[in-house]
């Protein structure tokens, strides 16, 4: 059986990642695609755990190099448990967050280094980058703005965080994409969830256009 194919939707917080990838699953679904969706930190009872850890709002103590460590761990666990078994059975994965969240908040924001966030990425995805990652941007006023006026939604430590770092993280996914532009696809996150998922959709179908019957304009 054939590879699959693993997507990551990536931006900082707010960006609006969960309701894009709901979209996607939904249009791929209807094309009778076999896909997954997924999360990180998290996606298996291990990495969950880890989250639980790393995202707590009473653990403002935890040193940066701890949250890299356990971010890695957590990715590495959902790698070899969930992501990498659907892969090898030719299902398309999408994940929210993958590698370029650690590289631009724990690399870039909080001053860490990319390469050095990478050396032990390297170490944990074992050779398992995305074929395709949409970086959800937008002002990280708009991003903070949402998350507070949204009921419901889980507010975690890195919410907390100023806008200064917030600042710095999409900085560091500038940064990346400047890096690997034919992987990393700008969206602007500021438009309209509609907007939003056609591009994003277009996008996948223009990348992958061979899993799709005919010639598919939409989805």
């Amino acid at each position: 059986m054939n590879k699959g194919w693993f997507i990551t939707v990536e931006g900082g917080e707010g960006a609006g990642k969960t309701t894009l990838i709901e979209g996607i699953a939904s249009g791929l679904n209807k094309q009778g695609l076999r896909v997954v969706t997924t999360r990180e930190p998290g996606g298996i009872p291990i990495a969950e755990q880890i989250r639980s850890i790393v995202l707590d709002q009473a653990n403002t103590a935890m040193d940066a190099r701890t949250e890299a460590l356990l971010y890695a761990a957590a990715r590495r666990q959902h790698l070899a448990e969930k992501v990498m078994p659907a892969l090898a059975e030719g299902k398309m994965v999408i994940c929210d967050r993958f590698v370029d969240s650690s590289l631009a908040y724990q690399g870039h924001a909080r001053g860490l280094g990319l390469d050095e966030v990478w050396s032990i990425n390297r170490f944990a995805i074992e050779g398992a980058m995305p074929d395709l990652t949409l970086l959800m941007d937008l002002s990280p006023e708009v991003g903070l703005a949402r998350i507070h006026g949204a009921s419901g939604r889980e507010i975690n430590r890195l919410d907390l965080e100023g806008l200064a770092f917030h600042e710095l993280v999409r900085e560091g996914y500038i940064k990346l994409l400047q890096r690997e532009p034919e992987r990393i696809v700008r969206i602007d996150a500021e438009q309209s969830a509609e907007k939003i998922l056609n591009e994003a959709l277009a996008i996948i179908i223009a990348r992958f256009e061979g899993l799709f019957a005919g010639d598919v304009k939409q989805l």
